[in-house]
């Protein structure tokens, strides 16, 4: 795997979810040269400046916003672009949302999907799919 797609809203943040706990993997994946995005179906506009402002290595690389693109998910056209603007096969990514249509979705291009029901099992589910192992430094936790 060379990049991981991460939704916002139900995932990183929302009840129940561990921003702190994805972030530092997120951090552990892109040490090791993996490309990270974010691919919401947010609406975009000036309230959504805060999610933007992820991207560029603040916490991932990409950011994609439906509303910026004019593209949503489950739509096939949003994850190729993301796979695109990351410059990796989507066959090579990783994504990840609560909503298991949009993984169906993801799979259906090529993508290896993560339907996240939970913190801790999407963090350790990452964690074996990029080999982050169980403890010393590349325990991402």
């Amino acid at each position: 795997m060379r990049g991981l797609l991460l939704d916002v809203g139900g995932v990183l943040f929302g009840p129940g979810s561990d921003l702190e706990g994805l972030s530092a993997l997120v951090r552990a994946v892109r040490a090791r040269g993996i490309v990270t995005g974010i691919v919401s179906n947010d609406p975009g506009g000036a309230n959504a400046q805060w999610l933007r402002d992820l991207g560029d290595g603040v916490l991932v690389d990409d950011v994609i916003l439906s509303g910026d693109v004019e593209m949503t998910k489950p739509d096939a056209e949003i994850y190729l672009l993301a796979a695109s603007r990351l410059g990796v096969d989507p066959e090579d990514f990783v994504f990840v949302d609560d909503l298991e249509i949009n993984v169906r979705a993801a799979v259906a291009v090529g993508m290896v999907g993560v339907h996240h029901v939970g913190s801790e099992s999407t963090i350790e589910e990452l964690s074996i799919l990029f080999d982050l192992g169980e403890g010393g430094d590349t325990k991402p936790w």
